[in-house]
């Protein structure tokens, strides 16, 4: 069972409380009362292409297609039947047999009512007026009705049978189909493998791209450290360009910021690569999306393979969708094998970084599987994946604002590796109870797609991300210890648990968001393990807080800037005016000396903290100050000196959660509805708010709802229609989850 809250704090923090100006935190923990900016949000990703996705609101359920051996046209067009009857909408994939190709099986899926591609509905022609003139469609007639007009669907059924033929003309004219896959996985060693590796044509390309960047000599010296003790490569910085081309290989091994470029070079190669072949593919079709973003697992160091996903998700903005793969054998290792919250956090951290564009899990897992995965994982790894976890599955997706999946698969592999793994379907291509309850939350799917379409998340906190960051955590792991590129990764997974584990809204923000004035949609922003902080974004942070933001740093926060020069924190700082503290050094706890708070022995960094105009919340058990807040303007601005978000990476550390929580609710963080026995995610809607409850008990639960501070007439099952009283608790399967929709 989950913990209840414990509302018992320490005699010093209710003492603090009365302190701070309440009315300054109330409007925050007001859920109604807050702007979270949707219109802002939508427009951060705004192309022609995402608004014909808005107005036809596609939302497929997908499955992959194998062809066994002996299937032919009736045993294809029974699977078919299936799917649709079920409630699919379209082919993720299709795999053929030898003798067979895509073509024919692409049309049989047209006349059967499958779209036999990935993105269903997203690949028609835009609806304008112009399509319903020519159709005879009253243009008057809403959206929802256009969509589902016989005359419509005929016609884009024909505009999918054209291109199957399009394609098909290219394929033979080609004889290549790899070069219009319509899709681009996150990590592709175009000029240099993973880390510090570059090929011959990466390294000539390296030295065009820093001359683009940087300008003038100078100013690479300057970021490179060259004017720093023992930095200068060869004992001295670079005269020229020519210079640099000649020496740049033998820089310092000390230098952090050319790693940093090193990477950056190649996620940028990468997507300059990933940008022409989109241009490649919507030049023979100009209407079907293209998606990128999968085939790496999401919580390994991206930074380390040279992959910058806001960067590919941007490259999306005018292209078509970004998704991940999430297949459980493959993309849990670093989180020892752990589904349930952390495919919620996955899908979330994709979503969350292509605000305002279509998000969708475009590579997933269908079912059971035990060969296979990553080869740094555990041995001997298998996953029961029935109907309670496909449930659990398919809705944390959506929850996370994902707007469909695609199966991987239907039917399983019948020889060969994966033969026999993850599908729909068991091995006798039989019907299972996970292939029926995924079909009912496809049809589901389709009875809301317009509400899906309108839903946001309203986050009460904002989880902090920056490549850089990430970039010189990475460059530290070059020389030193390999464990800490995955430092950002697993504070970021530590706070979003804690956060979930207490039904807490939250959304990924970066530095462009912050650039772009979302800042303030945030009551709360969380910079967890910013080791590198932009020197850039200060003024923005300042005025943030100054408007009634609550800005939370953690350790290690602020060591360093993004160029890997410390970080001015001293006496008159633009740090230190805005949190009120020097942060004078870093201490470490758990190996030479335990540091305790609340008589809990802390494990990492910690900060050394001048006090100065703040206030000290907390003190460590030898009573330096451990947390202090700074009231400035309407908002607040705090340090965390110890690593709060880090220690709740694994999961069963109540007591980290406990206090890192209890420290969000203070600022005003509040849980617009949740459980003490289910996980709770939530979307708002104009009119109807969507919850998905994830069951994480091996057992069958009642889950009881409280509801603060919203007003709802009535509550349904999204999946049943059935009506539901809120005052009830809810049933909820053993590992299973349930979809409600609560109008207001």
């Amino acid at each position: 069972m989950r913990t209840p809250f414990n509302l018992s704090f320490p005699s010093a923090i209710v003492w603090l409380l009365t302190l701070i100006q309440l009315p300054v935190i109330l409007p925050a923990m007001g859920q109604e009362e807050h702007d979270f900016m949707h219109e802002l949000y939508d427009r951060q990703n705004d192309s022609p292409l995402q608004q014909k996705f808005r107005k036809i609101a596609p939302v497929p359920a997908g499955v992959v297609y194998i062809q066994r051996p002996g299937e032919g046209e009736k045993e294809i067009r029974e699977h078919f039947k299936k799917m649709k009857a079920l409630g699919f909408t379209n082919l993720k994939q299709i795999m053929t047999l030898p003798d067979w190709d895509h073509e024919a099986i692409q049309l049989i899926a047209i006349e059967e009512g499958l779209i036999p591609w990935w993105y269903g509905e997203g690949g028609w022609e835009p609806i304008t007026d112009k399509l319903l003139k020519k159709l005879g469609i009253d243009e008057d007639l809403p959206m929802d009705k256009v969509r589902l007009h016989p005359e419509m669907i005929a016609y884009q059924m024909e505009v999918m049978k054209e291109r199957v033929k399009t394609y098909g003309a290219h394929y033979r004219k080609t004889g290549s189909r790899e070069a219009f896959r319509g899709s681009s996985s996150a990590y592709d060693p175009i000029v240099g493998e993973r880390g510090l590796d570059l090929s011959e044509a990466g390294k000539n390309l390296f030295v065009g791209w820093a001359k683009e960047n940087y300008k003038t000599i100078e100013r690479l010296n300057h970021a490179y450290n060259q004017h720093h003790h023992g930095l200068a490569a060869g004992g001295k910085a670079f005269e020229s360009w020519d210079d640099f081309e000649k020496r740049w290989e033998s820089y310092n091994h000390r230098e952090l910021r050319i790693i940093r470029d090193m990477l950056r070079f190649k996620a940028d190669y990468g997507i300059q690569t990933l940008e022409e072949r989109v241009r490649e593919f919507r030049a023979l079709d100009p209407d079907a999306p293209y998606r990128a973003g999968g085939e790496l697992g999401l919580f390994r160091p991206h930074a380390y393979f040279g992959v910058n996903f806001p960067g590919i998700a941007a490259a999306m903005r005018n292209s078509g969708s970004f998704y991940p793969s999430i297949h459980f054998t493959w993309h849990f290792d670093q989180v020892r094998d752990e589904l349930g919250p952390m495919v919620y956090l996955q899908a979330s951290y994709i979503n969350d970084m292509f605000k305002g564009g279509w998000a969708g899990g475009w590579e997933t897992t269908g079912g059971p599987q035990q060969f296979g995965g990553e080869k740094f994982g555990q041995n001997n790894k298998g996953f029961t994946v029935d109907a309670p976890e496909m449930e659990q599955f398919t809705l944390s997706m959506l929850a996370a604002g994902f707007k469909g999946w695609g199966l991987w698969s239907w039917s399983v592999r019948t020889a060969g590796a994966e033969v026999g793994e993850y599908a729909l379907l068991d091995h006798h291509n039989e019907v299972t109870d996970r292939a029926i309850a995924v079909g009912k939350i496809a049809r589901a799917m389709q009875k809301y797609r317009e509400e899906i379409w309108s839903l946001r998340k309203e986050p009460q906190v904002g989880v902090f991300f920056d490549w850089d960051n990430d970039a010189i955590w990475t460059a530290l792991s070059m020389k030193g210890q390999d464990s800490l590129r995955y430092r950002p990764m697993e504070a970021r997974v530590g706070l979003s648990r804690a956060l979930i584990n207490k039904d807490i809204p939250f959304e990924f923000v970066t530095p462009e968001d912050i650039r772009a004035g979302l800042a303030g949609r945030y009551p709360i922003i969380y910079m967890p393990a910013i080791l590198a902080l932009n020197q850039d974004l200060l003024p923005l942070l300042d005025r943030y807080v100054n408007e009634g933001g609550q800005l939370v740093l953690d350790m290690l926060g602020a060591w360093m800037d993004t160029y890997a020069a410390l970080f001015p924190r001293g006496p008159g700082s633009p740090f230190a005016q805005l949190f009120g503290t020097v942060l004078r050094e870093y201490q470490y706890s758990g190996i030479n000396r335990d540091w305790k708070l609340r008589g809990r022995e802390l494990t990492g960094s910690i900060a050394d903290l001048r006090v100065e105009k703040a206030r000290v919340m907390e003190a460590f058990d030898n009573g330096k100050p451990a947390v202090t807040l700074m009231k400035k303007g309407q908002g607040k601005a705090v340090i965390i000196g110890f690593e709060a978000s880090r220690a709740c990476f694994r999961r069963g550390n109540r007591e980290a959660e406990e206090h890192l929580t209890e420290l969000l609710v203070e600022l005003g963080a509040r849980s617009p509805l949740s459980s003490d026995q289910a996980i709770v995610y939530r979307l708002a809607g104009p009119e109807v708010d969507h919850y998905f409850l994830m069951n994480e008990q091996d057992r069958d639960i009642h889950a009881l709802l409280e509801i603060n501070g919203l007003n709802y007439s009535r509550m349904e099952d999204a999946i049943t229609g059935d009506e539901l009283d809120p005052g009830q608790p809810v049933m909820l399967e053993a590992h299973g989850a349930r979809w409600l929709r609560l109008i207001r």
